[in-house]
């Protein structure tokens, strides 16, 4: 009898888990799915399922005539999360690293400053960075945009680097240095290597992340600065133009391109070293 009731619960745990994984699942994947359907409707407005299919819409997406505001906002955001990338690796990796040959109780009082920016709400940051780049003479701009997203999304890079950090043996570079190379070049030739898995990761996360956000770029951006997500947002508000949809398509299938890239990076990285 206990043996049977066991069954029963296991199973029950079971059932209940996988109702809600499936749901959960759904509940993401679905809206994805549906973007991507509305993307490429032939008609004139945003209807789902669509009567016919085409790629219309993609076709002045990229059409320099048609969408010049587009492209432009797009080059932006573009431009704007990679320079967040590649801000991030210049001061999160150094930091993740640094953090791995400290005491527990320096990094015990240095860890939560450098995770601060990921508790605070974004949108209080935009504000407040506005109030300080004013204070020192300095107005909205692109540049002030990428600090800010440096700034904001750079423990990302910082947590995914730390974890592949933590599992490095020291004594890897304590035998190039006994072999004479300099720290340095160790860096670069051991260490660096071996980190690059969570570098990747971490840039994925930021980029995404930057190319993505609205609050931020919303305070900091000058008049001239316009973004990808602020435009598609105009768009919607004006005319509930298609092309929203279309744009939408695009960031998926790039998002899907660089989450492949990174999968299939990682295990040819691990099997190099």
């Amino acid at each position: 009898m206990q043996k049977l009731l066991d069954a029963l619960l296991e199973r029950s745990y079971w059932l209940v888990i996988g109702t809600v994984g499936v749901l959960a699942l759904v509940f993401m994947v679905a809206p994805v799915g549906v973007a991507l359907a509305m993307s490429f409707t032939d008609g004139q407005t945003l209807k789902f399922p669509p009567d016919n299919y085409s790629l219309r819409w993609y076709r002045s997406l990229l059409d320099p005539l048609q969408s010049a505001p587009i492209q432009e906002a797009a080059l932006n955001s573009l431009k704007i999360a990679g320079l967040a990338v590649l801000g991030a690796v210049l001061f999160a990796v150094p930091a993740a690293f640094g953090m791995t040959r400290l005491g527990k109780r320096p990094v015990a009082l240095l860890e939560p400053l450098v995770l601060a920016p990921l508790v605070l709400p974004s949108l209080v940051y935009g504000l407040a960075a506005l109030l300080a780049a004013g204070k020192v003479g300095l107005g909205p701009s692109l540049w002030l945009v990428v600090a800010g997203h440096i700034v904001i999304f750079g423990p990302l890079m910082y947590r995914s680097t730390l974890a592949i950090a933590q599992r490095i043996d020291p004594h890897l570079e304590e035998a190039s240095t006994m072999l004479g190379v300099a720290r340095l070049p160790t860096f670069l030739r051991v260490t660096l290597p071996l980190l690059l898995p969570g570098v990747l990761a971490g840039a994925f996360l930021v980029f995404m992340q930057s190319l993505d956000n609205v609050s931020i770029t919303l305070f900091l951006a000058d008049a001239r600065t316009t973004v990808l997500p602020l435009r598609m947002f105009q768009m919607v508000e004006e005319s509930l133009d298609v092309r929203v949809a279309a744009a939408s398509g695009v960031l998926i299938g790039l998002s899907l391109i660089v989450l492949l890239l990174v999968q299939r990076l990682a295990p040819v990285m691990r099997q190099g070293r």
